[in-house]
């Protein structure tokens, strides 16, 4: 019985050493991201004013034509570059949209410039981005085969390194009006690191996790943006969220910074506030900017209420009883007939519930999280519930 008892204490000793380690390297990492940002808020000092800036979840949006605005950021500040540019398809053609045959001009700067044209604003704007990545960053880029093959050919022309050309495959593409080409069901998205020297990050464990055990591919079955991304507007090339959520997670870290230079209704920066990047956006139209910022506030909003507590009374007497609080009965005329604390775990990839527990403490919490299976580093953060039912 001692050797046990001795062996049960030893392994609780370990076990609580080991959080306590996680804990500083945790304490650490989050100091040298707060130092980090500490020193971009001095980097980016010179920038114009923000068409709009959250201080607390570090995103900023800039209108303005973004070499404009790039030319005015430091080289080497920024870690990765998911850029949406102009496919140049205004053109007076048609497609089909919810059924319907509907014009593709989307405005001004979506107007071809002719070929020599547009590849000589993919090289002006590619530039502009690599000289503010940083040495390992890495950029993004998506578009159809209207400006892929330029924008491929502009990163082999300026010493990008080309790491692997996504095909992203909607399954449920519009139908082809004039039948007589295939129907229009990918996109492809290049990405590439800053040049042949830089360390890139991948985090392809993350990535195989996501793809149930299995090396994902290049090959990415992602629907197009849902109703509830569209709540408070659309713009005509957005992509969803989901698509920029496997990117973000796939190839930066939390506390990096993003930059989006052609933002459109925001979704890059919505992607980032959910996965805690910081982010820059530059936008041409103040309605883009307006839409931008309501699915910002929207998704800020629903953040707080997640993590806010609701109170509430049940009791029927004319003298309510606040039970969210109540440790010890406020009257000798009440009994405690039910007490309970229990952990709910959020999960650090897909940010929902993954697992709950009745513990005593935090501790035995976590113990019960490792036995199922599950890692410290699986949880983003916990919840912890007290409930207490007293009867009259």
């Amino acid at each position: 019985m001692s050797k046990i008892g001795n062996n049960t204490e030893g392994a609780e000793r370990r076990d609580i050493e080991r959080t306590e380690k996680a804990e500083g390297r945790k304490e650490v990492e989050e100091s040298k991201v707060e130092g980090s940002k500490r020193e971009r808020k001095t980097e980016l000092s010179g920038l114009p004013a923000a068409a709009f800036e959250d201080s607390k979840h570090h995103i900023k949006i800039y209108q303005g034509d973004c070499l404009e605005i790039l030319a005015k950021i430091p080289e080497e500040t920024v870690d990765l570059v998911f850029a949406d540019p102009p496919y140049f398809l205004s053109n007076g053609g048609i497609t089909c949209h919810a059924g319907r045959m509907v014009s593709v001009n989307k405005g001004e700067w979506d107007k071809s410039r002719g070929a020599d044209g547009n590849h000589e604003f993919n090289r002006a704007w590619l530039a502009a981005c690599q000289r503010v990545l940083k040495p390992n960053g890495s950029i993004w880029v998506s578009g159809t085969a209207h400006v892929i093959h330029s924008v491929g050919f502009a990163m082999q022309q300026l010493g990008f390194k080309l790491l692997n050309d996504i095909s992203w495959v909607k399954p449920n593409p519009p139908p082809n009006l004039s039948c007589r080409y295939f129907t229009h069901a990918t996109e492809t998205i290049i990405w590439a690191a800053k040049n042949s020297k830089s360390r890139h990050t991948f985090h392809y464990k993350l990535m195989k996790d996501i793809n149930r055990g299995k090396q994902m591919k290049s090959v990415w079955e992602i629907y197009p943006p849902e109703a509830w991304e569209k709540k408070f507007g659309k713009h005509p090339t957005q992509k969803p969220v989901a698509l920029l959520e496997r990117i973000l997670l796939a190839s930066s870290h939390e506390g990096d910074l993003v930059l989006d230079p052609f933002c459109g209704s925001g979704t890059t920066l919505l992607a980032a506030l959910r996965l805690r990047r910081d982010a820059l956006g530059c936008e041409l139209s103040f309605d883009y900017i307006s839409l931008s910022i309501r699915r910002l506030c929207s998704e800020m909003v629903r953040i707080e209420l997640f993590v806010s507590h609701v109170e509430f009374s049940l009791d029927l007497h004319s003298d309510p009883v606040d039970r969210s609080k109540c440790a010890q009965p406020m009257s000798s005329q009440l009994q405690l007939v039910q007490q309970e604390r229990r952990f709910y775990f959020i999960g650090r990839t897909k940010r929902e519930v993954i697992f709950t527990v009745l513990a005593d403490s935090l501790d035995e919490a976590r113990q019960k999280f490792r036995a199922s299976g599950c890692s410290d580093s699986d949880a983003l953060f916990i919840i912890k519930t007290e409930t207490f039912i007293y009867l009259a």
